[in-house]
């Protein structure tokens, strides 16, 4: 997750200086959260108001509510709150309403201070808030987690109470779901939502063991509403979809870089790599920050200078990650028996963060001057005066000469002359001591090599110095004197008892060394992190930036997000990565209201298409296409693929089953639905019937749906509706090689069921060389077939009513599309207006002719 700005649609910066995160909308009733680093539980109950910001409850210049009491009142949950170990913060929450028995479950991927957390806090009022017991130390009570820490600043006076690690479980949460769960049209969604969220099922577990053995009571089964609810400002896609349509990961060959995530990444660090991956999995929706994106992508694409000097400052910070080295910095556990591993791991992170700070005004030269908002926001982030008090303190304190390096004795002396002379006389002691006993070893290798008229040289290993020798150098055995022979790679690495002993001494005096180097850094690290949160900030700056500038590194074309699905020349942005050039077929799209359920006859890869570029388009990158306008969707929902679930021991059909319960459960007006062969895994007769009810819910639900089929019954029993509208993929004909024969699909798009699909087997017998008089009886009845049908359709009254409403339905829908979006002066605009006039006296003109137009 990433720290954006609330930019406002008039594209003008807003006048205070709060910052607002990616991905977390603001309702009217929030407020925008600092990234100042959390206090201490004792810390916190001392925080000023003017160094915390205001609740959602208060505004301004209004009194704030500090009791307990006040917000003991407000609050009606009791959540259980879990979070992962990694470096990407993923958590995990369960929401109980004790008054009226609602249970909430969430799981989300979360920035540094936890926005999004305590949005879903704010929005489900905590009256108790359940934690591991491994947050908060026994013994004094404080608190070692940061997610803590900004529960106490956030909301002041709400206890926080300890639970068993082995209250946390997700089996156990899942078996509680299942069995108190209502029995309604949602459960069967919710179950599928919540099955593999490992952290809100633990969640759940805890909160319900915590209901039973603290707050005595026991729900009857069935008799709670449980929901899971997707995280807001964000596009639910649930994970069968992802993997699916291969968003962050190749079905067939896991180290496969050919998928929407291997795609874009250019990223140089490792925390926008992670940014990437989770603003793929879950798009915003926040309609200001995609085109803010937008127009940074745009900048970079258009200003060859500023696209290259950001590329030049982010290749300094290449494979860093920086909020990896932030909490090692903050940690502070050390093991007495591990104490010199531990300071050269230590003198380490301060090399790498003086790394950091220092190439940060590379990077804040390369914005100077820029057009768009966010561009200019995140100058400002890297312009804060703590990241240069902390770069003077590292400059101060560590020589610049000394850096990081790989391995081997230079890594060694890195970290030896770290600090600078004259910080500690014990520490200049010590380092000219193992300066001695390092020339000493030198002076060794020499006297043997003279001696035995060898090429000696020294190799640094992890138990310090051996000799070296190529075996061409080698004639018979080792001289006398070397122990320990091995032979690696046309190498002999041994020793001697003399080198062992100054090994000994070099290593006694180089851990002296670390030592007395980490005691200084420890000071340092102390004084950094009362600036903490600049460098959080600094994190979350650079991994936008970096994942920006990797979107600008593949762009083409600007989407637009009119409320309309309209695509001219869209191309699939994996398969575009792997064919070579003119070789993929571009497709059009148009998907709006009048025209929302599209009954799409072949393969699958036009749905997969129009899936992975609407993620495209909501990360806020561009896309590949002429033309593109999208709608702004808040769930993507799939079923793409008609495997049995070996898990779950579900067959086929019953797993095409579970997943059509959970859209139908979960679908919205704002969500793009994309079902491939739904049906097959039972009889054709039953295929038909359940795809066509399970269609039928989708399009009174009015979402985005592309639905591809086999069954062409569909297109006649489903096209009376007047929001549906038929396409398939056309063909062409191949002709036969030896005993192989079929048809080839050229996959592209085109309006319509296909009229000559009753012809398919003709085409297929021709190649299978039968009787010629057989072709012509079976063409002749197939023709004489498919004009009684045309003539059936053409007399049907409902066939006419049902032209009619597309109609109409189309007329509404262009209608509205002209007064929200166009741009047109007022003459051409009635012209406009007036083709739509012509095309409804057609359709009811000719109302056969245009069931399908």
């Amino acid at each position: 997750m990433i720290l954006e700005s609330m930019i406002p649609a008039g594209g003008r910066r807003p006048s205070s200086n709060r910052r607002f995160f990616r991905g977390a909308s603001r309702p009217s009733s929030s407020r925008p959260f600092t990234s100042r680093p959390p206090t201490t539980t004792a810390q916190s109950a001392h925080t000023t108001s003017e160094s915390r910001p205001w609740t959602a409850q208060t505004r301004p210049g209004t009194a704030r509510p500090t009791t307990a009491a006040s917000v003991r009142q407000e609050g009606s949950y009791v959540i259980a709150l879990l979070e992962g170990r990694g470096v990407a913060r993923e958590v995990g929450m369960a929401a109980l309403d004790r008054e009226t028995g609602r249970v909430m479950l969430v799981q989300l991927a979360d920035c540094q201070t936890y926005v999004k957390t305590l949005h879903q806090m704010h929005l489900h009022p905590p009256l108790l808030v359940l934690v591991p017991d491994t947050f908060i130390s026994a013994a004094d009570g404080s608190t070692s987690s940061l997610l803590v820490g900004y529960i106490n600043e956030e909301f002041p006076g709400v206890p926080i109470e300890p639970i068993g690690r082995k209250y946390w479980n997700e089996t156990g949460g899942l078996e509680f779901v299942s069995q108190l769960c209502v029995e309604d049209d949602e459960r069967a969604g919710t179950l599928l939502a919540v099955a593999n969220k490992y952290y809100a099922l633990s969640a759940a577990c805890a909160l319900f063991k915590h209901a039973e053995t603290k707050l005595n009571t026991r729900f009857a089964s069935g008799s709670l509403r449980i929901r899971y609810v997707p995280v807001e400002g964000t596009m639910m896609i649930d994970p069968d979809s992802a993997r699916n349509l291969e968003l962050v990961g190749n079905m067939s060959y896991k180290k496969s870089t050919h998928s929407l995530f291997g795609t874009l990444n250019h990223t140089y660090t490792a925390m926008a790599a992670r940014l990437l991956r989770v603003n793929i999995l879950s798009p915003i929706t926040a309609q200001t920050t995609i085109d803010a994106r937008l127009d940074v992508v745009e900048e970079l694409v258009n200003s060859e200078e500023r696209f290259t000097e950001v590329r030049a400052g982010l290749k300094p910070l290449n494979k860093m990650d920086f909020d990896k080295l932030i909490a090692s910095l903050a940690s502070s556990e050390t093991k007495p028996t591990l104490a010199a591993k531990t300071a050269a791991a230590r003198v380490s992170q301060m090399l790498d963060l003086r790394n950091v700070v220092k190439n940060l005004p590379t990077l804040q030269t390369a914005l100077e001057g820029s057009q768009s908002q966010l561009l200019r926001i995140i100058h400002e982030m890297l312009s804060d005066e703590r990241l240069a008090r902390i770069e003077r303190l590292v400059c101060t304190n560590l020589n610049e000469e000394s850096t990081t390096a790989k391995g081997g004795i230079a890594a060694v002396n890195a970290r030896v002359y770290a600090v600078k002379a004259n910080c500690n006389r014990l520490l200049d002691v010590a380092r000219e001591t193992y300066k001695e006993n390092v020339g000493d070893i030198f002076a060794l290798n020499r006297t043997l090599s003279d001696m035995h008229g060898l090429p000696l040289s020294l190799v640094y290993q992890e138990t310090g110095f051996a000799f070296s020798l190529k075996k061409s150098d080698v004639e018979g055995e080792l001289p006398k004197g070397f122990i320990n022979p091995t032979f690696k790679k046309g190498k002999f690495t041994f020793s001697s008892m003399d080198l062992q002993k100054m090994n000994a001494r070099m290593k006694d005096a180089l851990d002296e060394t670390l030592i007395l180097s980490e005691k200084i850094i420890q000071d340092l690290v102390a004084e950094i992190l009362a600036d903490v949160g600049a460098l959080y900030k600094a994190s979350e700056a650079v991994a936008l930036l970096d994942m920006l500038w990797s979107f600008a590194h593949t762009s083409i074309i600007r989407p637009e997000f009119t409320g309309t699905l309209a695509i001219k020349s869209g191309r699939h942005p994996i398969l575009e990565t792997m064919k070579s050039a003119g070789t993929l077929v571009p497709n059009d799209v148009y998907c709006d209201d009048s025209s929302s359920f599209q009954i799409v006859q072949g393969p699958n890869t036009y749905l997969r298409q129009v899936g992975l570029l609407t993620v495209l388009a909501m990360c806020g990158c561009f896309v590949p296409a002429e033309y593109a306008s999208f709608r702004n969707h808040d769930a993507l929902l799939t079923r793409l693929s008609n495997d049995d679930d070996m898990e779950k021991s579900l067959s086929t059909f019953a797993s095409e089953m579970a997943t059509s319960a959970m859209i139908l459960g979960l679908a919205t007006p704002r969500s793009l639905v994309l079902i491939d062969e739904l049906g097959r895994g039972t009889s054709p007769r039953e295929g038909v019937g359940i795809s066509h009810a399970i269609a039928e819910g989708l399009i009174a639900l009015k979402s985005f749906v592309f639905f591809a089929t086999h069954f062409n019954e569909l297109t006649t029993t489903l096209s009376r509706q007047p929001s549906v509208i038929n396409l398939h993929l056309s063909v062409q004909r191949s002709s036969r090689s030896g005993a192989n024969f079929g048809l080839t699909f050229q996959y592209k798009i085109v309006d319509g069921a296909p009229q000559d699909s009753s012809h398919y087997g003709l085409e297929l017998a021709l190649l299978a060389d039968l009787p010629q008089d057989v072709l012509v009886e079976g063409k002749r009845v197939a023709k004489r077939l498919a004009a009684l049908h045309a003539r059936n359709e053409e007399k049907s009254e409902s066939s006419k009513i049902a032209a009619r409403r597309k109609a109409l339905l189309r007329l509404r829908t262009q209608l509205t599309q002209a007064l929200d979006h166009s741009a047109l002066p007022d003459e051409e605009l009635l012209t406009y207006v007036g083709r739509f006039q012509m095309d409804i006296a057609r359709a009811f003109l000719h109302p056969s002719r245009n069931l399908e137009s």
